[in-house]
Parts: C-alpha cells; sequence; structure tokens
C-alpha cells in the first residue's frame, strides 16, 4: 500500500523463481526488508507493462540489460492442447541443449537407424548358428523409427522404407531418412534435421540392454489359481449364498441336529437344538 499510494506498481506473492529471474534479467538484487535501500540494488528495464490476454494479466518487462532468458505465452483452447504445447517446446529446448553439451550432432529422421541396421545386416552373414538370427532381428527392429516416421506423417512406409533401403546401399546415401513433407526421402544432414550424437549413442545402448534383460529371462512366476474355489463362500446355503461343494444347506443341518436331540431322548421334536444350532423356527410335534 506505501507504493501504491506513491503511485508506484506493486506486486504480491511472486514465487521466488520468478522474482530470481526478474532480478538477473534487470540487474537488481532481492531485499528482504525495505530498510537502508541504496541505488546499488535497484534493476533498469527499457520499458514495463501491463498486459491483459486472455483471462490472466501479466506483468512485462522489455529492454533489459542482462536478459538472457525469454518467455513464452502458450493459449489454447483446451487444457490438453496447452500441455502438449509445452511438452513440444520442452522437449524442443532440451535438444538444442543437449546438441551443445555433446558438440556433434547426426541426421535425423530415421537415417541413423537405417544405416546401422544396413551395417547390422552385412555382419549378420559372417555369423554362423543363431547368432545370426538374433542380429538380423535387432536390425530390422531399428527399422521401427523410420517406419513410425512414416505412419504418423500418413505416409506409406513399406514405399518410403524401401527408397530409404535403395538409398542407404548406395555410397553417398548414409544420411538419408524420411521427409515429412514430400513423403519421400531426402538428405537430412543437409536439409537440418539433427540429432545430438549423445542421445543416439544412449538409445542404442539402451536398446541392447533391454533385449539381453529380455534374452536372460527363462522362466516366468504366475500366480496359481485357488485349489478350493468354495473355500471363501463359507456355507451358506442357496443360489446366491454358494454353498461349497459336498455341504448340506443349513435348514437341512439343523434339523438333522434337532432330530439327533430327540431321537437320543425318545421322544417326539420337541424343538430343542442340538450342539452348534443357534437359532430354529420351532416346528410341531410328532
Amino acid at each position: 500500500q506505501y507504493f501504491a499510494d506513491r503511485g508506484l506498481f506493486c506486486a504480491g506473492r511472486v514465487e521466488d523463481g520468478d522474482l530470481r529471474r526478474v532480478a538477473k534479467a534487470t540487474g537488481a538484487t532481492v531485499q528482504t526488508s525495505t530498510n537502508g535501500i541504496f541505488e546499488g540494488v535497484l534493476g533498469t528495464c527499457g520499458e514495463f507493462e501491463e498486459k491483459q490476454v486472455g483471462d490472466a494479466r501479466f506483468n512485462l518487462f522489455t529492454g533489459c540489460p542482462c536478459a538472457t532468458t525469454s518467455t513464452m505465452v502458450l493459449r489454447g483452447g483446451s487444457e490438453q492442447f496447452i500441455a502438449e504445447s509445452e511438452r513440444s517446446i520442452h522437449d524442443a529446448l532440451m535438444v538444442v541443449k543437449r546438441s551443445l553439451k555433446s558438440k556433434s550432432v547426426v541426421a535425423g529422421g530415421g537415417a541413423v537407424e537405417l544405416e546401422v541396421s544396413r551395417h547390422l545386416r552385412q555382419h549378420a552373414l559372417t555369423i554362423e548358428g543363431k547368432g545370426q538370427l538374433i542380429v538380423s532381428a535387432f536390425a530390422k527392429a531399428l527399422e521401427i523409427v523410420p517406419r513410425q516416421l512414416c505412419d504418423n506423417a500418413g505416409f506409406d512406409s513399406n514405399d518410403v522404407l524401401s527408397s530409404l533401403r535403395k538409398r542407404h546401399a548406395s555410397d553417398d546415401g548414409k544420411w538419408y531418412g524420411v521427409d515429412i513433407e514430400t513423403g519421400g526421402v531426402t538428405d537430412t544432414f543437409e536439409s537440418g534435421i539433427w540429432e545430438p550424437s549423445d542421445n543416439k549413442s544412449n538409445s542404442l545402448a539402451s536398446a541392447a540392454e533391454a533385449a539381453g534383460v529380455i534374452l536372460s529371462i527363462d522362466e516366468t512366476v504366475i500366480n496359481p489359481r485357488s485349489q478350493d474355489p468354495g473355500a471363501a463362500t463359507g456355507m451358506m446355503g442357496g443360489p446366491g449364498g454358494g454353498g461349497g461343494m459336498g455341504q448340506k444347506p443349513l435348514s437341512n443341518m439343523m434339523g438333522g441336529a434337532m432330530d439327533m436331540v430327540n431321537a437320543q431322548k425318545g421322544g417326539s421334536r420337541s424343538g430343542n437344538l442340538g450342539q452348534g444350532v443357534s437359532y430354529m423356527k420351532g416346528r410341531g410335534g410328532g
């Protein structure tokens, strides 16, 4: 209120991350108290404005002297669309970050997978025994990447893969991959479709490790079904009670217990209950 009374903009409940980013961009220093403020802790920017975007209000700092980051505002018709857009942008930024750390790139669009698959198929011909089948299967699995790219783009994967195999069989076709704009093949390295080399190395290593783990499984454990399906249903009679096999209905057991008591006494049915029977409707004499 102190700042608002003097014509100064004031924002409350600002997140710590936003405070640090604004301070870093404007060259300011975050203060925990208004006492002892001097000019050296203040930041500057070219222009500040409060702008309404949809239902939200944003504070825009432009022309900051130390700005090294930017803010992207995503808008969409649904939360699902916005979340998907955010994931896509995040993935793109992380690829750029990984490329800068890796300091080397390779062609994308399935070019690397097709080239590795070609080498594995040739190497499989030099192996005798079942190892040849394993290497050939691994080479075939690598072709799933360009095939899936074609399916996602709505093109015929069989035609594109045939063209890619033909290109990779030549001496200058190792960088050819899927062209999702024309539905054909193109030199993805010349087209600027790159991927960090570290990502490709990690993907191939993880795929080989996963295949080895699956092949090492020699037995699976299955929880067997209960051998006594009526054990959990108890002794309740009737069609809905699900009495166990070989067990008499409760009414028959009660009648039998009562007849046993009367026979021991040598009299007619008196309605006395036998041991273990807690309740029974009265029955007439003999």
